[in-house]
């Protein structure tokens, strides 16, 4: 099975380690290898799962939308967003968007309550996963921009409030969908604070002040990390159709 990362940068990408321990546990043999394309590079890319060159693809910034766009199918939270992240080799090419899934799952594993509203941080393509993820829940976008929530919202044709940035909410799930946090920044002061629960959709090289300090407050939290392996293992029961080890994907997700 020949698999890749599609993206600009992907050097610093976790994906490729996590996928091939995967596969050997798996007793699939094949590589999953990244490539640093740009838009020409993605084309070339739809050629090989096409051919048969490649059997899958994950795509990561910045060519998630362009990667929908180039696909012959669509799964419905693909289709809503606008965007794919997991590619499915064939004559024809089925787009999927499987960090709806990573953040459902993620948030189900460290035990963050299903019932509460959601304040989510954010309106890019990041957000949107964050949007569907959350749907049937009281929503609320809070973006720098706030037209740009606006345009979220319009755009996924889901329910929700537009609220100002960095006013907390009370009892909220808070999903940070920002790249706040990468390089060490903080999240607006109050907001982690009176959350219930906590998602961080970023990840760095050490844990994100967000992650720390809800985690210093016994706020459940699930990171980046947890939810990269998450969607990571959701991507490869599409392509495989088995059941993904989860437990060793996050390990070596961590581990890098």
């Amino acid at each position: 099975m020949k698999l890749a990362l599609l993206g600009d940068p992907v050097s610093h990408s976790r994906s490729p380690a996590m996928h091939q321990a995967a596969m050997t546990q798996l007793g699939i043999e094949g590589t999953y290898e990244a490539r640093g394309v740009d838009r020409q590079g993605l084309e070339k890319a739809f050629e090989d799962l096409r051919s048969g060159a490649l059997d899958g693809a994950n795509v990561t910034m910045p060519h998630k939308m362009a990667a929908a766009k180039l696909c012959d199918e669509l799964t419905e939270e693909s289709a809503r967003t606008g965007a794919a992240n997991t590619l499915i080799g064939g004559v024809r090419v089925t787009g999927a968007f499987t960090d709806v899934h990573g953040i459902v799952a993620a948030g189900a594993a460290a035990g963050i309550a299903t019932d509460q509203p959601v304040l989510i941080l954010g309106s890019g393509g990041a957000a949107a996963a964050a949007l569907l993820a959350m749907r049937g829940r009281p929503v609320r976008v809070a973006a720098r921009h706030p037209q740009h929530g606006g345009e979220l919202l319009e755009r996924l044709n889901a329910p929700g409030e537009i609220t100002p940035w960095g006013i907390p909410w009370q009892g909220a799930v808070v999903v940070n969908a920002t790249p706040l946090g990468m390089r060490g920044e903080s999240l607006p002061d109050g907001v982690v604070e009176a959350a219930s629960g906590f998602i961080d959709l970023t990840y760095g090289a050490v844990p994100t002040p967000g992650v720390e300090l809800a985690l210093s407050l016994d706020i459940p939290t699930a990171d980046g990390l947890s939810v990269l392996a998450h969607q990571g293992a959701k991507s490869l029961e599409l392509w495989t159709g088995l059941e993904a080890p989860i437990e060793l994907m996050e390990s070596v997700a961590r581990s890098q």
